[in-house]
């Protein structure tokens, strides 16, 4: 989970806006690759280069895209399911 104590988020928040607001006003065909570079980088820089800490990295990636489905995605289908009907 990504859950970190709220008095840490500010810091972040402060520092990443800047990011996010660069990433939203490229063209849409440059964002995804613009994204995919900056974790990569991050990625990079804050784990040594060791399989141990690539290990632990891809296991933070992995969190990222189960949290990122249910607490964005999940909700996004569900209030679509219950706007046009499910599958049937």
């Amino acid at each position: 989970m990504p859950y970190i104590k709220k008095d840490q988020r500010p810091a972040i928040d402060t520092l990443v806006q800047p990011l996010i607001d660069h990433l939203k006003s490229l063209p849409l065909e440059d964002q995804d690759g613009s994204l995919n570079y900056t974790v990569t980088k991050i990625i990079k820089k804050v784990y040594p280069q060791k399989y141990f800490h690539y290990n632990r990295a891809l296991g933070v990636l992995t969190a990222i895209t189960h949290e990122l489905y249910r607490k964005v995605i999940g909700p996004y289908e569900d209030a679509k399911i219950s706007e046009n009907g499910d599958v049937e």
